[in-house]
């Protein structure tokens, strides 16, 4: 994610095949080494306490498929996070680029406004790595 942050560099977190990659094995470690370890626990979580009878079975199938949604819903929030970012980044530098011939008060403001947008880049990037580990 840092990567990303460099000037002419590529980051790979930006590509949802390589953010999938990641994910999968991790989702299916974790959720394997639950059922393992954890086995009523981890079936637990398929039925909240006090769920009405005629509830469960639809239930059950609602929490089946959200948990086979997780590596895809992580992969893509770090995808989009990431490319947002990136994106922003590059289209308000080369704003400030165009404008420094034009008006150099507003091109300095738009650079110290690029300058906070980097620095708050570089805390998703941490966050982003935080909640995908």
């Amino acid at each position: 994610n840092l990567l990303g942050l460099l000037p002419h560099s590529f980051t790979p977190t930006t590509q949802l095949s390589m953010n999938l990659g990641m994910a999968i094995p991790l989702w299916a470690g974790a959720v394997i080494t639950g059922f393992r370890y954890k086995t009523k626990a981890s079936l637990a979580h398929f039925l909240p306490q006090g769920t009405p009878v005629p509830l469960i079975p639809m239930l059950v199938i609602i929490e089946t498929i959200s948990l086979f949604i997780q590596p895809m819903a992580l992969a893509v929030r770090l995808t989009a996070n990431i490319t947002a970012g990136h994106l922003l980044m590059h289209l308000i530098g080369g704003a400030a680029l165009a404008l420094i011939s034009i008006s150099p008060t507003t091109a300095l403001i738009t650079f110290i406004i690029l300058i906070l947008l980097t620095i708050l880049e570089f805390a998703v990037a941490m966050i982003q790595a935080y909640v995908f580990t």
